[in-house]
């Protein structure tokens, strides 16, 4: 096929981070390879990659046919470790894998906690509050890990959407519960305005993060919650528990969006 190559699975890929390394986009990728599941990559699986014009690869090395031959004679070797480091879990550097360490701690307790306070009030479960209030903190506790970074107005700022994303979130699972069309189509609305105000926020922070792939991670987030409001209150408590993996994995391509540009844009 023109212009792509093919590209065998490794620990720890997501398609975001293959996206990144390609300097292509997730839709490419996926368009690319029809049944490809962006939630359970198989290690070893092939898939097609185009990569974007500004890409340089690093693979295949070691004089492995002619095009092997041409790397090993003029490949970059900064950006050949570069790209080994970036899998190589084992020999990555100490504050990167801190740093991917900590987003993926708070996004999956953000996924975790959320999935909680969903099924607490749906159920009306006697810690629902103290579930929402541990929820609530998870706001507080990405405040705190950008303040270092982007200092503490536009670390509360984003705190405060993020509180608001919750909050909403609240009135989302209220509404859909007793049935109420107009507060859900309401509530929902302001929820992926939020969405929009979280995008805009982190792309005016970093410029390795764009308002549209943030706007799209956010919104296949909100999707993937709806669905799991839905059949927790139709009781399909079978795609209840697959929905709850799949919005892990994609908690943990927004950690990675949020750790890698971070690290990008502060190399020191």
């Amino acid at each position: 096929m023109n212009g792509t190559i093919r590209y065998t699975i490794r620990p720890y890929d997501t398609i975001w981070m293959l996206a990144q390394v390609f300097n292509t986009t997730v839709d490419s990728i996926m368009e690319l390879n029809p049944g490809i599941n962006p939630r359970n990559l198989l290690i070893g699986q092939v898939i097609t990659i185009r990569p974007g014009y500004q890409y340089y690869p690093s693979y295949p090395r070691n004089g492995t046919g002619p095009m092997g031959e041409f790397m090993d004679d003029y490949m970059d070797e900064e950006l050949d470790d570069a790209m080994d480091d970036m899998y190589d879990m084992d020999g990555m550097d100490g504050d990167m894998e801190e740093l991917m360490n900590l987003f993926r701690m708070l996004w999956e307790q953000h996924s975790h906690w959320t999935a909680m306070a969903i099924i607490s009030i749906i159920h009306d479960l006697p810690e629902r509050e103290m579930v929402i209030q541990r929820l609530l903190r998870n706001a507080t506790d990405f405040a705190n890990a950008f303040s270092q970074y982007y200092g503490v107005d536009s670390a509360q700022a984003l705190g405060d959407l993020m509180t608001r994303h919750l909050t909403i979130a609240a009135e989302v699972v209220e509404a859909a519960k007793i049935g109420d069309t107009d507060a859900l189509a309401n509530a929902d609305q302001r929820w992926r305005e939020n969405a929009e105000q979280i995008a805009s926020l982190l792309a005016s922070m970093n410029e390795y993060w764009s308002v549209d792939d943030w706007s799209a991670m956010l919104f296949e987030h909100l999707n993937l919650l709806t669905d799991f409001v839905t059949a927790v209150l139709t009781q399909n408590y079978q795609d209840a528990v697959k929905l709850i993996d799949d919005i892990e994995m994609q908690v943990l391509d927004m950690a990675d969006m949020m750790s890698m540009g971070i690290a990008r844009q502060f190399p020191d």
